[in-house]
């Protein structure tokens, strides 16, 4: 019998991926004592406890809550700004242009640590401190320059044809813009919209440094699981499961513009 070596090596590939996600669900079903105490591949003693935790503790619902709100805001935040300063380094030269869009790229290379500081400092200052904006601001540092360099890319394979074919018709710049450029770029925006919502949504330190009790993010609510008896990994676990559904459902919904985006545009 022969062994398709692609399929062999794709599937192995597909096991190692899922393995991580298969035992924190493993983990999610199961008490701490089990988890501390023996190792199994499935629960023996099979529990939703974890599960009901998250959905009954405030404190627990309270932060996905909370995340979705200020990630959300942010990325019709990044995308909005990024768009119309895509387009102008996309069709535009002027002085400084090269310099200034490698500026914007550094600000995605520097560490969040850099900046929680002067955030917190500033928010303070302003009462913004512990509110879903603050954390939606800050992360804005990052993802707008990531949002405006994926969409130039794409722009800048648009021809400059069009932009002024249409002026040719009639068409005014918003309406030109909103009718006919951005669908052209319905990609473009797609894959910039995914990538803000997950480096928002996975993002730790600014959450946790701007935030204290109502604008607390899931991600800082699951770094302070710590009880008397010692960490609690079951609900941790559960925790975790809830946080991947989000990506999940995102990836989900923007799939053939990833797919596109990643054939076509500068991802």
């Amino acid at each position: 019998m022969k062994i398709n070596k692609s399929a062999l090596v794709m599937s192995l590939y597909i096991l190692f991926l899922m393995l991580p996600i298969y035992w924190l669900i493993n983990m999610s079903l199961k008490t701490n004592q089990e988890i501390l105490s023996t190792f199994s591949l499935w629960p023996n003693d099979l529990t939703f406890d974890n599960y009901l935790v998250i959905f009954t503790d405030a404190s627990w619902y309270g932060g996905y809550l909370n995340s979705i709100t200020y990630v959300v805001m942010n990325t019709i935040i990044s995308v909005t700004v990024a768009l119309p300063a895509a387009y102008a380094f996309s069709r535009y030269r002027f002085m400084g242009d090269k310099h200034l869009f490698f500026w914007l790229l550094t600000n995605r290379m520097a560490p969040p640590a850099v900046f929680a500081l002067p955030f917190f400092q500033l928010y303070s200052s302003v009462g913004l401190f512990d509110t879903h904006i603050a954390v939606a601001l800050a992360h804005t540092l990052f993802n707008v320059p990531l949002a405006v360099w994926i969409l130039e890319g794409f722009m800048r394979g648009v021809p400059k044809e069009i932009d002024e074919t249409a002026y040719i018709d009639g068409y005014g710049f918003f309406t030109f813009f909103r009718k006919i450029f951005m669908p052209l770029i319905a990609s473009g925006i797609g894959v910039a919209a995914f990538f803000c919502f997950m480096f928002s949504w996975v993002e730790l330190l600014l959450s946790r440094t701007l935030t204290s009790v109502d604008a607390k993010s899931i991600a800082a609510t699951m770094t302070r699981t710590v009880s008397a008896s010692g960490l609690d990994w079951g609900v941790l676990a559960a925790a975790g499961v809830l946080t991947i559904i989000p990506g999940a459902l995102v990836i989900y919904f923007v799939r053939n513009h990833i797919a596109k985006g990643f054939a076509l545009g500068r991802v």
